[in-house]
Parts: C-alpha cells; sequence; structure tokens
C-alpha cells in the first residue's frame, strides 16, 4: 500500500506542484490550503507524513500551531516544515516542536522526495523493528537504544525520537562519561547550517522527552561551550 502524505499549503499554485511532483513518486497525496481544513481531514485519517508551510492564509504561524495539534493526536508522527521563513528563530521554533526536518523554498522537488522517502524509511524501520521479536539492544544503565531499530526507552518507556534527534542521542551515548564536541553533534544531524544554538535546541527536546517519561530524568549534561555528556551519576 503507498504511504499517504498530507501537504498543507496556501498556495494553491506551489500546492499543486508539491501534490504532482509527491504523487508521481508513488505515494498517495491528500493537499490542504488552511489549517482548520487539514486539521479536519487528518483527525478522520492520520497520513504517515505532514509537509507544512508556516504561513498558512491569515495565520502567521498557523503551521506551528498545527503542528502541536498533529502531535498531540500522534507524537510520533513525521513532520517536514516546508517554508520561506528562514530565519534561525522559526527554525529552532519549529524543532522545538518536535518536526522532523525544517527545509526552506524555493526547493527542488526531486530533493524532496528524497527527504520523504528518507524520514519514512527511518519511522518504517522503527516501527519493523517494535514489532521484531529479537531485542538488539544496548543496555546503558537505565537506557536502552537500538541504533538498527532506531529505538530508544528509558527504564522500559519507549521514547519517541526523530531521526535527528535519535542520531544526536547514538553519538552522545556511544562513550558514556565523555564530553561530546558540537561539532561532532552537528555530524550527526545530517543537516546544512547548523549552529550550535540548533544543537542545544535539539537537545532541549531530546531532554523533554524523557523527562515526560522520568521527571527526575538528568543524564544530559551540559559542557559549556564545548558540547555535551551522557552521564548517569
Amino acid at each position: 500500500m503507498a504511504k499517504s502524505i498530507v501537504i498543507v499549503e496556501d498556495d494553491p499554485d506551489q500546492r499543486a506542484n508539491y501534490a504532482d511532483a509527491i504523487t508521481k513518486k508513488g505515494y498517495e497525496v491528500t493537499a490542504f490550503g488552511s489549517r482548520t481544513e487539514a486539521l479536519e481531514g487528518i483527525e478522520r485519517e492520520l497520513p504517515d507524513l505532514a509537509i507544512l508551510d508556516i504561513i498558512l492564509g491569515e495565520e502567521v504561524d498557523g503551521g506551528f500551531q498545527l503542528c502541536r495539534e498533529l502531535l498531540s493526536l500522534a507524537p510520533s508522527l513525521p513532520v517536514i516544515f516546508l517554508t520561506e521563513r528562514i530565519d534561525e528563530i522559526d527554525k529552532i521554533s519549529g524543532l522545538r516542536l518536535g518536526a522532523w526536518d525544517y527545509l526552506p523554498k524555493p526547493i527542488s522537488l526531486d530533493y524532496l522526495a528524497e527527504r520523504i522517502a528518507s524520514l519514512l524509511r527511518i519511522d518504517e524501520a522503527r516501527l519493523v523493528a517494535a514489532s521484531d521479536a529479537n531485542d538488539n539492544s544496548k543496555q546503558i544503565g537505565d537506557l536502552s537504544i537500538d541504533e538498527d531499530a532506531l529505538l530508544v526507552s528509558w527504564r522500559g518507556e519507549r521514547i519517541d525520537l526523530s531521526g535527528t534527534e535519535f542520531r544526536m542521542l547514538a553519538k552522545l551515548v556511544r562513550q558514556p562519561g565523555h564530553a561530546v564536541s558540537y561539532e561532532v553533534l552537528m555530524n550527526a544531524t545530517m543537516q546544512s547550517l547548523v549552529t550550535n544554538n540548533t544543537i542545544n535546541t535539539h537537545m532541549r527536546n531530546i531532554r523533554k522527552k524523557f523527562e515526560k517519561a522520568d521527571s527526575e530524568f538528568s543524564a544530559i549534561k551540559s559542557e559549556y561551550g564545548f558540547g555535551y555528556r551522557w552521564s548517569q551519576l
């Protein structure tokens, strides 16, 4: 069965171009022009991935609000922001909300299709592994991490991380107790235009997800001016 993609874009020409290009890649595409229309449609049937513009009609932050609403319905839903708003503060805001990727307009339609395929592969690997009886996870104190399946749990409770967050965590816990530099963590994101602030934002998101499972979580330590360290001590 074809994977389902939702596109939320208020510009009708861009919406049609994205929908046409992604449909030609073999996906089932549903496109919406407003936040309320999209939310109504998605509540009826969840997609496998959502692509959101930020400015939706008169709602200058409509995409941010929609992302919050979608992730409250499905916390592990892969969300991509595709927008002309490329200021760092907007990118940080999108990542804090839990988006898996943040892409600037204009964009190559072929590149967009590859990003979609990549995120869906990550998501599918996690779902397959979750139902697999074989346990290839590595135990680090109270943390269980399976790098093949992209699965993480803390004290037996699954932690839903985005692909970027998972890669950063994997780097961080490879040598528990050792500080990991910003540069190493930047490389782990596999993204362009990554700054220290971007890394800090990702780390805050990761911490929040662990703290949701355990209010006393404190294993991620900041190393001022250098990076981060994983330590349960």
